[in-house]
């Protein structure tokens, strides 16, 4: 599929500090791209990018197929952009930032606000000042889908969101890509993103250590459940051991790509022993990624020494 938003060897800096590794990314257009990671991994960085907030100190940035940071102002009007903490004139309502924020927008845009208003329960005349932390973010949702995106870009949006309101923004979001938009969010509600996510992209130290569609995801990284008295495990070559741990006889080991094969072969030659996969949720994956990638980091950082 064609990519939507394309990221070739990023680099970025802030200071001393290394903020995106020679960071690369491909999203699909149409799809609902999960960025996830640990907070100061780069995830927001990464969206500044996006927008033309920041430009990086290296690499390529392409959002439809435009440069984002030479062709930021044009891109504006059509990738939608919600940042993790949105600022506004606080002195306004909620139907006087949309008439602000339309004067610098295509016609056609107030309407689409005050409907996605509407949509995600915002009175359009309470001030801003006036509304929860939950209805500040939905007043930001709302302009960003005023836009009518191509790219919808969110970082953190349901943050502050009831349940009930996070899970039926969330479904728009479905109902957003089936219409041809692409979406790209990060978010800490790993759970709820599972249900609505096409492909997930897992990032440590500014880096996108595993980038797949979130089926192939959950096919190729499993918890293998090995009885039997045997300290041979795990295996050489029976696949990447994320994360490993044994009790009495029984390990426990979450492998990505497991050789089936070679623990089929282990198996037979003992009577003693044998084996069941498990399927993992998302939440799951993601913590014995970004455990193992970050152990590895912390190594390199380290001078590799152990």
């Amino acid at each position: 599929m064609t990519a939507a938003i394309e990221m070739k060897s990023v680099t970025k800096r802030f200071g001393d500090r290394l903020v995106l590794d020679k960071f690369d990314m491909a999203v699909a257009s149409g799809s609902i791209f999960a960025l996830l990671g640990d907070n100061g991994t780069g995830k927001s960085t990464t969206m500044k990018i996006l927008t033309g907030q920041v430009r990086a100190d290296s690499g390529e940035a392409r959002v439809l197929g435009r440069d984002a940071w030479v062709n930021a102002i044009a891109l504006r009007h059509r990738v939608g952009y919600v940042p993790e903490k949105p600022k506004f004139y606080d002195w306004m309502t909620v139907a006087e930032l949309g008439r602000f924020i339309g004067g610098f927008h295509q016609p056609g845009f107030l309407k689409r606000y005050y409907e996605a208003s509407e949509r995600l329960g915002l009175d359009t005349s309470r001030k801003l000042s006036d509304l929860s932390k939950g209805g500040y973010a939905r007043a930001g949702l709302a302009l960003a889908l005023a836009i009518d995106p191509q790219v919808l870009l969110l970082d953190e949006p349901t943050s502050g969101l009831d349940l009930s309101t996070r899970r039926e923004f969330l479904s728009g979001m479905v109902d957003l890509a089936a219409e041809g938009r692409t979406i790209l969010i990060t978010s800490h509600q790993i759970a709820e993103v599972e249900r609505i996510a096409s492909h997930v992209g897992l990032m440590v130290g500014g880096k996108l250590v595993m980038c797949q569609t979130l089926d192939e995801l959950k096919s190729n990284i499993v918890r293998l459940v090995v009885q039997g008295n045997s300290e041979e495990l795990p295996l050489p070559g029976l696949g990447t051991v994320l994360q490993s741990e044994r009790f009495g006889n029984i390990w426990r080991g979450v492998v990505h790509k497991p050789d089936l094969t070679l623990l089929e072969q282990f198996a037979a030659e003992r009577d003693t022993i044998s084996f069941q996969f498990e399927r993992l949720s998302l939440e799951e994956i993601y913590s014995s990624v970004i455990e193992f990638y970050g152990v590895k980091a912390a190594e390199i950082v380290n001078g590799g020494a152990r």
